[in-house]
């Protein structure tokens, strides 16, 4: 069974369960409302409210926050991560940042969950999610 958890302050296991190295899954919607599913890295900073997903500022997940960002006040998304029987999610409204600020402390959250950098990329962003819900068995 599903537990929800507060996104600001986990309990402790769902919390670590982010902190492992897992690849991730990003859930956002076409403007047609069909959803696209990829898988990305993830990192997750409670104290902040976010979940943070480094990408190219050209891919379909970016277009699709932004367009619904521009029409309904933030795109919903959901990112996730399972590992046999274990899962968590995360839900939120997302938004681009392309500010190097923002993006560099994605890019340096990312080499710590994951234990590589990320080649350069002139073209990367951020995609923030405000988080509004946390759920899982992990």
């Amino acid at each position: 069974m599903a537990k929800r958890n507060d996104p600001l302050n986990p309990d402790p296991g769902f919390l670590s369960f982010w902190r492992e190295r897992h690849l991730c899954t990003l859930t956002t919607l076409r403007p047609d409302g069909t959803p696209h599913v990829v898988p990305v890295g993830v990192t997750y900073d409670p104290e902040a409210g976010l979940a943070r997903v480094i990408t190219n500022r050209h891919s379909a997940k970016v277009g699709h926050v932004r367009a619904a960002a521009a029409t309904d006040g933030g795109a919903r998304v959901a990112v996730c991560q399972v590992d046999g029987r274990r899962w968590a999610t995360l839900e939120g409204r997302a938004e681009i940042s392309a500010e190097p600020e923002r993006v560099a402390e994605a890019v340096r959250r990312y080499t710590e969950r994951y234990e590589r950098v990320p080649a350069p990329n002139p073209d990367r962003v951020v995609i923030e999610i405000a988080l509004t819900r946390a759920t899982g068995n992990g």
